[in-house]
C-alpha cells in the first residue's frame, strides 16, 4: 500500500514482547503467527483491559449504582476511540455487535424497510460473503441485486463493469475496502463518489484493511463502514460506523424499548461490555506504536490527540509490514511450482499473499507448514465467489499468509524455507 508521505523505514518487532501468544511452540519451533487475515493475537493491554472489565466493572448499562455507572464509561469511551481510529465526526456514529457479519445484515434489513420495487442494490465479486449475502437476500424484497466482475488475471475490480451497474434505481453500492483472500486494495473513494454520484449510499467492508492503514471516513464519505476488532489486535467485537444523517432515517429491526437514536437502534440486547473494554485498549495499543515516531513522520498536519497518534500507528505499522512484503512476494515467485496471486507489482495491496503449490492441496500444504510452527490459512476464507472464478474452489483454494507488526524476517525465511522444501521433497 501506499505509505501516505511516510517515507520511514519502522521496525515494530520490539512489540512482540507485548503478546503472550508469541511465546508458543510446536514441538522444537516457536510458533510465528502468518494467519493474521483471519485474526490478530491480542497484546497483554487488551487482555488486562478485558479481565479488568470483569473485576470491577461486571454489570448491565443504565443503573444506579457504581459497576453499572463504569460500564456505561466504558461502551463511552470505546466508541470515542472507535471515533478516533476511523476519523468519524461524532461517537454517536459508532455501534457495537456481535460481529460485522451481523451488523451488515442489520442495515440490510433496515435498508429493506421502505423499499420500492426495481431498486437495486450492487455488490461485487471480489468480496468475503459477508459483504455479498446480505445484499442478495433483499432480492426478497424486491431489490435487483447486481455484482462488479473483477478481473481475475489481475485481480483488480472492474470499475467499468461498476460504471454499467450503476442506474438513478441505484439504492446502495456495497465495496470491500481490500481483498481478505488476495490483498488488493480497491480505489474506495472514487467508487464511494460513483455511487453518490447515482444517488446512492455507499458501504465499505474495511474487516480486511483496517489492521494495516489508516481509515478516514470523513474523506471517503462513505455512509457505512464496518470492521471488527479481533482483525486489529482486539477481541471479538464488530463495529459500524453509520454517518448520522443516514442512520437518523433507517428503522433497523429492534426491540420496542430500545432507543431510537443513532447509535442504539443498531445495537440488539445486551452488548459485549468486556470486549468492548477491550476495543479501547487495542486501540490504544495501536496509537502506541506511533507516538515514538509522530515528529518525524510526514502526513499527520492538522490532526491532533489521539487520532494522530493513530494514524502514526497505522503508517508505522505499514512502514513494518511492506518491506516483509516485498520479501515474501520475491521469495514465493522464485519457487518452482508456487504460483502468486494478486494485484500487479505497484498496485495497492494489504500484506496478505495467497498462492498455490503445483501438486499439493492447500491443505496439505497449510498442514505442513504448521507442523513446523508456521501457521497459516488455506481454503477460500469466505471470499468463495473469487476463488470460484479463479478456477481453485474445487481444488481447495488458495494457502494465504498474512502479516502483522509483530512478524519477523526471520519467519518470513522460514516460511520460505519450508515451502521451498516440500517442493524439492517431492512429499
Amino acid at each position: 500500500m501506499e505509505q501516505g508521505g511516510n517515507s520511514m523505514m519502522i521496525d515494530l518487532s520490539f512489540c512482540r514482547e507485548q503478546f503472550p501468544a508469541l511465546k508458543q511452540k510446536i514441538g522444537e519451533y516457536p510458533a510465528a503467527f502468518l494467519d493474521g487475515p483471519g485474526g490478530t493475537q491480542v497484546p497483554q493491554s487488551v487482555i488486562d483491559a478485558i479481565t479488568d472489565y470483569l473485576i470491577r466493572c461486571n454489570s448491565n448499562t443504565h443503573g444506579a449504582f457504581r459497576t453499572s455507572a463504569l460500564t456505561d464509561d466504558v461502551i463511552r469511551a470505546a466508541r470515542e476511540a472507535m471515533k478516533d481510529m476511523l476519523g468519524a465526526r461524532s461517537s454517536d456514529e459508532i455501534a457495537f455487535g456481535q460481529n460485522m457479519t451481523t451488523l451488515n445484515f442489520a442495515v440490510a434489513r433496515a435498508l429493506a424497510r421502505g423499499a420500492k420495487e426495481g431498486q437495486e442494490v450492487v455488490a461485487t465479486e471480489m468480496d468475503h460473503h459477508a459483504n455479498i449475502d446480505p445484499w442478495r437476500t433483499l432480492q426478497d424484497y424486491g431489490f435487483v441485486f447486481r455484482q462488479v466482475r473483477f478481473d481475475p488475471a489481475s485481480c483488480t475490480l472492474d470499475l467499468d463493469d461498476l460504471k454499467q451497474k450503476l442506474s438513478p434505481k441505484t439504492r446502495l453500492v456495497a465495496v470491500g475496502y481490500a481483498s481478505n483472500a488476495v490483498g488488493t486494495v480497491n480505489d474506495v473513494k472514487e467508487i464511494v463518489r460513483m455511487a453518490h454520484e447515482v444517488g446512492a449510499l455507499a458501504l465499505v467492508d474495511a474487516v480486511h484493511y483496517a489492521p494495516h492503514g489508516p481509515i478516514d471516513v470523513a474523506d471517503l464519505d462513505c455512509d457505512f463502514l464496518l470492521c471488527s476488532a479481533y482483525k486489529f489486535f482486539g477481541p471479538h467485537v464488530g463495529v459500524l460506523y453509520c454517518k448520522k444523517e443516514v442512520g437518523d432515517v433507517l428503522s433497523p429491526f429492534k426491540v420496542a424499548p430500545q432507543d431510537e437514536a443513532m447509535p442504539y437502534k443498531f445495537e440488539t440486547g445486551t452488548l459485549n461490555h468486556e470486549g468492548i473494554a477491550g476495543v479501547t485498549a487495542a486501540i490504544d495499543f495501536i496509537a502506541s506504536l506511533g507516538e515514538p515516531w509522530e515528529a518525524q513522520m510526514d502526513g499527520l498536519s492538522g490532526l491532533t490527540g489521539r487520532r494522530r497518534s493513530v494514524v502514526a500507528g497505522m503508517r508505522a505499522i505499514e512502514s513494518h509490514e511492506q518491506p516483509l512484503l516485498a520479501r515474501l512476494l520475491e521469495g514465493l515467485s522464485s519457487i518452482p511450482g508456487v504460483r502468486v496471486y494478486g494485484p500487479p507489482p505497484g498496485h495497492p495491496r494489504t500484506p496478505t499473499v495467497s498462492f498455490t503449490v503445483a501438486g499439493h492441496a492447500p491443505c496439505e500444504v497449510a498442514k505442513f507448514l504448521g507442523e513446523r510452527g508456521l501457521f497459516v490459512w488455506d481454503g477460500d476464507f469466505y471470499a468463495t465467489t473469487l476463488v470460484k472464478r479463479l478456477g481453485l474452489y474445487e481444488t481447495g483454494g488458495l494457502v494465504r499468509v498474512g502479516l502483522a507488526p509483530y512478524n519477523t524476517p526471520d519467519e518470513i525465511e522460514r516460511l520460505l524455507s519450508a515451502v521451498a522444501h516440500l517442493v524439492s521433497s517431492g512429499r
